[in-house]
């Protein structure tokens, strides 16, 4: 009889060629150190042999084991000792009795890597090594982790859960061991763990923003674990805005961290970048005062650019930045100054109840009296120096508080000329002149006549601003500009603002004919007139006793003596007798008195003259005006040997007005009104003069 194990060889022997052997197992199995691994297998043997009663015993080698004197990986047969190494971790899971062979591998370790085959016993006929359908088991490094659940809104203060999850292939794999770590988590917060998951629940703040929180999965004792650590992202409201600047192009950027002021010069380039801290990222926005410039979207950069290429003087003002998410906004600004030199000068003038702006080298006509009121302003920063100059000489400022005011109360001819306003600051100056001319009404130089072989020759000169205009009235004719006849000869000039007429009488010359120079412009008008008497006999040399009224004529004379006459006006009053003038001493005024001639008339014998003070008050001399009087014309006549002068009795009267006419005044309404003719009472041989005349007299004298 063969021993049992050599039976056992022959029977393997012949077995390992019967196809009623078969084993359906992978090839490859492949899992992750660490991890467990499910093996499935079927097993397929013949029924020789055994009974549904006899029990089958399956066992897993590793490759290379005696199956008589190895010891199994895996078996389910209890009375048989398993390998240490694999003890609790390699377990027959299939029942074989039922054709299942599945084994199930936990805590899988790099040892564990090569080739397993089954063994099926049962039964005295099979006993079977299935040495064909082995499977290669391959351990790789542990890459897999966990995956952490976490809430799409992270608010501050609101509970939130997250969850933890380690995919397993087979539910009857060790659970392993689920950790928590971060700066996130706080005594309040709660961990569930099961053997797939773990729950965290927390209450996030908004300092725990993009830090981490860490899930750990460990597998063994020997340390094989994996993780995953993820970044918190809790949503907040903008805080920390911030504006940085950059004047050129490629220079840094500057924080403007605790400066909220900014001073660039006018035509400089200049950046501004704003940028914001919020979850999610906020909305930004540009705007200059109260005006939106520019913005982004909601989903855009954490930064907004404002570019001001040229920065012009409207650039400046506040600048603010707003940051804004669905959980709040925040702002912050910046002061923008814009340095440039004095730009856009002009002068505003207010006169005659108007105000109006004037550029450079602008003429302002204006009435004499009036008063005027001038207004430096201009556009610059820092804020220009304000002066005024007239004639080269700087002018001191009306107001301290504002050197670009000048005021003029009353309006002279000496104002006249040019004023000049000058600003000025630190980067540069500019100036604006504004010429002023003063109007006024026409004022007569004492007019003149004189008695010559060919006839009446008188001279009228006048000065006005603008210019008058002088024409001659004879009788009810008009004589005017340069004209001429049998009877008469006008002739006129100008030169600046005087006027200058002379008119030459040939011929004989009617009884009351009344003879009259008038000046005129749209401020007003004087006229000078002359009486003409008829011709009388030789006259004697008593004295009239009965006055005479001389607007209508002298019906009556004196013969040899002398008599003073006085005219009064009703212009003013005055209360000291008249001083010869510069322009007439006494020892002039006594050769103006002709003497008598057997050819002379009465018109020779009357010399009226009217009070020059008055009228030189007036008309004061500046150097920025002609000399007064006039410097003699061309056509005005000479003296002339043995020539007989006679003056004229003034009158002025108001002439045409213009719409911007000041209301009248003094200037405009002076007349000088004849008066009764009064005899003192002096016999022709007293030569004493008139007692207090007062200066508003004019004395006619008869020789």
């Amino acid at each position: 009889m063969l021993p049992p194990l050599l039976l056992a060889l022959l029977w393997g022997g012949s077995q390992a060629e019967d196809l009623r052997f078969q084993l359906q197992v992978p090839k490859v199995v492949r899992v992750q150190e660490g991890l467990c691994v499910f093996v499935s297998c079927t097993v397929f043997y013949p029924p020789d042999g055994w009974i549904d009663s006899t029990p089958a015993h399956g066992y897993w080698f590793k490759e290379g084991t005696h199956t008589g004197t190895g010891l199994p990986v895996a078996t389910d047969k209890q009375d048989r000792e398993v390998h240490m190494w694999t003890q609790g971790r390699f377990q027959l899971v299939g029942n074989p009795q039922d054709k299942n062979c599945s084994l199930l591998i936990r805590d899988a370790q790099k040892e564990d890597a090569g080739m397993y085959f089954f063994r099926l016993e049962r039964g005295n006929y099979v006993q079977f090594n299935f040495m064909q359908s082995k499977f290669y088991l391959e351990v790789t490094d542990l890459t897999q982790k966990p995956d952490i659940y976490v809430p799409q809104t992270l608010e501050p203060g609101r509970q939130v859960t997250l969850i933890c999850v380690f995919n397993w292939d087979f539910e009857e794999c060790l659970a392993p061991t689920f950790s928590w770590k971060g700066a996130a988590l706080s005594s309040q917060g709660t961990r569930l763990r099961t053997s797939h998951f773990s729950v965290l629940t927390l209450t996030p703040r908004p300092q725990d923003h993009n830090t981490e929180l860490t899930c750990r999965v460990d597998f063994s004792r020997r340390g094989v674990s994996t993780e995953r650590t993820i970044r918190l992202n809790v949503d907040y409201a903008p805080k920390t805005v911030v504006i940085s600047t950059s004047q050129a192009k490629t220079s840094a950027l500057e924080p403007q961290a605790n400066t909220p002021y900014l001073e660039v010069q006018k035509g400089q380039f200049l950046l501004l970048l704003c940028a914001a801290d919020s979850e999610p990222p906020a909305t930004l926005s540009w705007a200059l005062e109260d005006r939106v410039l520019s913005w982004s979207g909601p989903l855009g950069s954490r930064t907004l650019e404002l570019v001001l290429p040229v920065v012009k003087p409207g650039d400046a003002g506040r600048y603010t930045c707003r940051a804004e998410n669905r959980l709040g906004s925040q702002n912050r600004a910046l002061d923008l100054s814009v340095q440039y030199a004095p730009e856009n000068l002009r002068v505003l003038v207010s006169h005659a109840n108007r105000t109006e702006s004037f550029r450079n080298g602008t003429s302002l006509p204006v009435l004499e009296g009036q008063s005027l009121r001038l207004l430096c302003v201009t556009q610059s920063n820092p804020p220009a120096g304000l002066s005024w100059a007239w004639g080269g000489q700087t002018l001191s400022p009306s107001q301290p508080s504002d050197p670009g005011v000048l005021e003029l109360p009353r309006i002279q001819t000496e104002h006249e000329g040019e004023f000049i306003c000058r600003a000025q600051n630190a980067l540069g100056s500019q100036h604006i002149s504004l010429s002023l001319c003063v109007h006024y009404p026409p004022q007569l130089l004492r007019p003149s006549c004189s008695w010559e072989d060919e006839g009446l020759h008188c001279c009228c000169s006048s000065r006005a601003q603008p210019a008058p205009s002088l024409r001659w009235r004879l009788g009810e004719g008009l004589l005017e500009g340069n004209s001429s006849n049998a009877s008469f000869t006008v002739t006129s000039s100008s030169h600046g603002p005087w006027a200058n007429s002379s008119l030459s009488l040939s011929g004989g010359l009617s009884a009351g004919l009344r003879l009259s120079c008038e000046a005129t412009n749209l401020h007003g008008a004087q006229i000078a007139t002359v009486l003409l008497l008829p011709d009388k006999k030789r006259f004697m040399s008593t004295a009239f006793s009965n006055g005479v009224f001389l607007g209508v004529g002298v019906t009556t004379l004196l013969f040899l003596g002398f008599i003073s006459i006085i005219v009064k006006t009703l212009r003013k009053k005055g209360t000291q007798a008249e001083t010869p003038t510069q322009a007439e001493t006494p020892t002039q005024a006594k050769t103006w008195r002709p003497k008598a001639s057997r050819r002379s008339t009465i018109l020779d014998y009357i010399n009226v003259v009217p009070n020059a003070g008055a009228l030189a008050r007036n008309r004061k001399a500046t150097p920025s005006s002609p000399s007064w009087p006039p410097p003699p014309d061309a056509h005005s006549p000479k003296p002339k040997k043995n020539q007989k002068e006679l003056r004229f009795v003034i009158h002025s009267s108001p002439g045409p007005k213009s719409a911007t006419q000041a209301p009248e005044s003094k200037n405009n309404q002076e007349e000088l009104h004849y008066a009764a003719l009064s005899f003192p009472g002096l016999r022709p041989w007293e030569t004493q003069a008139p007692k207090d005349t007062g200066s508003e007299y004019a004395e006619i004298k008869f020789h």
